[in-house]
């Protein structure tokens, strides 16, 4: 799975965003300050680096200079100071990109794969069943085909592929697929999603054998 560092002092960012970046299947570890990233960034492997400038100590653009000089990490900052100055000493230091808060989960995430996709960093590809999905392109294939799948088809799917072997009630599915920008999942929604994705990846939907249902308990994708 793709590791993406956050460097961010701001508590209820750092947890809003780790959760939605969980669903949408990376993994995120996160440190509040210069010193906390550089040491995480010693001791693990990463793929990605998301950066605030303002911390609660040193600044981002110590840390963007370390990581591009010595880890060779693409680096998007993702910070309040939208000015042109700022930006462009954002990537003066090796950004990769750069958004401003307040931002669109869903258009981070987009930036995020692009900046993978030119860095040649793209995650693990998860299979079972015929069916392959690509985290960091977002894209899901069965038997070689692309399968078009909704955001929230998607995220489901995503769910199941990350928890492979586990069973997984219905109410641990809705917490699982709740949007961070609101958008409300309720059980029926949720039986009209499971069935709409079988009806993409299945070989035969009345017979599911990627995504199964375990009478009593839920769901579980593999074996």
């Amino acid at each position: 799975m793709t590791k993406i560092l956050l460097v961010e002092d701001d508590r209820k960012i750092v947890e809003n965003l780790r959760e939605f970046l969980r669903r949408e299947g990376f993994e995120t570890e996160a440190a509040a300050g210069q010193q906390e990233a550089l040491e995480k960034l010693e001791n693990g492997s990463w793929d990605l680096v998301l950066l605030d400038i303002s911390l609660k100590d040193g600044n981002g653009y110590a840390v963007c200079s370390a990581v591009r000089e010595r880890f060779g990490v693409p680096v998007i900052f993702l910070t309040a100071s939208g000015d042109e100055y700022s930006v462009v000493t954002g990537f003066d230091v090796g950004a990769d990109d750069y958004i401003a808060k307040p931002f669109r989960p869903r258009e981070l995430v987009s930036r995020i794969r692009n900046v993978l996709r030119r860095n040649n960093r793209l995650g693990k590809i998860m299979e079972y069943g015929g069916v392959s999905v690509d985290a960091v392109k977002g894209t899901v294939m069965k038997n070689g085909r692309e399968v078009f799948l909704s955001a929230l088809e998607y995220r489901l799917l995503l769910v199941f592929f990350n928890n492979m072997g586990i069973v997984l009630s219905r109410n641990k599915l809705l917490e699982e697929i709740w949007d961070i920008a609101g958008e409300y999942v309720n059980d029926n929604t949720l039986t009209v999603y499971i069935k709409r994705l079988r009806d993409k990846i299945e070989d035969d939907p009345q017979n599911p054998s990627v995504i199964r249902t375990v009478r009593g308990m839920g769901y579980k994708a593999g074996d």
